[in-house]
């Protein structure tokens, strides 16, 4: 059976939102590794990986995906907790760096594998993915039952244990992306903005045992060299980030959680920001500089993810006439609009060539003829969550009503209609 005779016609607004979520969340339900329901890094159009690898912050942006799906339905709410619980069957036994979790390991056995040579260790920013997910759903599943109970008690034991402390290198006001027992510090990369890792500063600011001082977030975070901006790109003004605003997983990743609506703080309107930066990479897109085929208001979005020569960033500073379908996806909080005419493109004009069994494939170019084969977890999450958090803000409502995250968020100066 070819993709194509999966599409279905005339569906409305609601009802393509939902096949498009429902099709998507298969990836983290279905397509999961076999014993630990953690989730692959990348999976092919067809086939599942013959390894047994898996993404730590993929795999908790799967776990928002669970919570979406026990909402809406699709599976049942004693099935998504025996699979959290199997997930964290893993996570208890897992080789961790001071209570930080590796970029990659075996879901299997939760054996380390190495990312890069020196980066055999813990990730700080996989480890945030991880339990903003967490964080989420144990917020979620508040039930009286004993698995409910569990789960909940399972997850706090690993929150309370994680030592983000540990990673300003002892008392350095940054945190440092990277340890590990065989290279320690050796990869030194301070975590400046502005980037994917507001979200790192938020946990590690909130964290009930080892947490950091708000001087880490003021005189490390943002005192990044691309951290304000300020200027305008396609006449609209960017308040943080580099140039023309980067690829839009930015707006994304630590927003799945945290809610951008009413969110500020000294340096920046959260809102604002992301809503701008979305526009400026669709007007971008719909101005076409560079003439590549297949751009238009129907088909923008650039990102990170696969691409004709591999994996890249995509950005109006660096098209390279690959549209990631996730970044327009993941953007229906920010420009509604604009994200279901390319919904409405990508599955109705181009369903026959990007829709597969786990929804659309992580990118595609008309200028050269090449369509993605894979799918990968840390763009098809964010469809998902973001398309939720449009619908219901189910996730922003979990993750901003947890005491720990109102208290962090506080001390680092945030003000939010949830902070009041």
């Amino acid at each position: 059976m070819t993709a194509s005779a999966d599409l279905q016609k005339n569906l409305s607004d609601e009802a393509l939102l939902d096949l498009v979520q429902r099709q998507t969340f298969r990836y983290f339900w279905e397509g999961a590794h076999p014993i630990s329901g953690l989730a692959r890094d990348r999976t092919n159009r067809f086939t599942d990986p013959s390894d047994d690898a898996i993404a730590v912050g993929g795999s908790g942006f799967g776990v928002m995906t669970i919570i979406v799906a026990c909402e809406r339905g699709w599976v049942k709410r004693d099935e998504a907790v025996a699979r959290l619980n199997a997930m964290l069957n893993v996570l208890d036994r897992s080789t961790c760096y001071h209570g930080m979790y590796p970029h990659f390991m075996n879901g299997a056995t939760g054996a380390t594998i190495p990312f890069s040579r020196k980066d055999d260790g813990g990730d700080v920013v996989e480890t945030s993915f991880l339990f903003q997910g967490l964080l989420c759903a144990r917020a979620y599943f508040d039930r009286d039952s004993a698995e409910e109970l569990r789960l909940r008690q399972r997850i706090s034991y690993l929150w309370e244990e994680v030592e983000w402390n540990w990673y300003t290198q002892g008392g350095r006001t940054v945190l440092t992306w990277h340890w590990s027992p065989t290279n320690g510090f050796a990869l030194n990369h301070d975590i400046r903005g502005w980037n994917e890792c507001l979200i790192t500063y938020v946990l590690a600011a909130s964290a009930p045992r080892y947490g950091i001082p708000a001087q880490a977030y003021h005189e490390g975070f943002t005192q990044g060299r691309q951290f304000l901006n300020r200027r305008s790109f396609e006449g609209i003004e960017l308040p943080l980030g580099c140039d023309w605003g980067g690829p839009l997983f930015l707006a994304h990743f630590s927003f799945g959680s945290i809610d951008p609506r009413g969110l500020s703080d000294a340096y920046a309107d959260y809102w604002r920001q992301n809503v701008n930066h979305t526009l400026i990479n669709y007007a971008y897109c719909v101005r076409n500089p560079k003439s590549y085929k297949g751009y238009g208001p129907k088909c923008w979005g650039l990102s990170a993810g696969d691409a004709v020569t591999g994996y890249a960033a995509s950005a109006p500073d660096n098209d390279l006439g690959v549209i990631n379908p996730s970044a327009a996806l993941s953007s229906f909080c920010y420009a509604p609009d604009q994200a279901m005419a390319a919904l409405r493109h990508f599955y109705e004009d181009l369903g026959d060539r990007l829709w597969g069994r786990f929804g659309f494939v992580d990118g595609f170019s008309p200028q050269h003829d090449w369509y993605a084969d894979t799918f990968l977890a840390i763009s098809q999450a964010p469809i998902i969550i973001m398309i939720e958090n449009y619908r219901s803000g189910l996730l922003w409502k979990l993750f901003m009503g947890i005491p720990e995250i109102q208290q962090g968020m506080k001390k680092l100066g945030f003000k939010s209609p949830y902070l009041s």
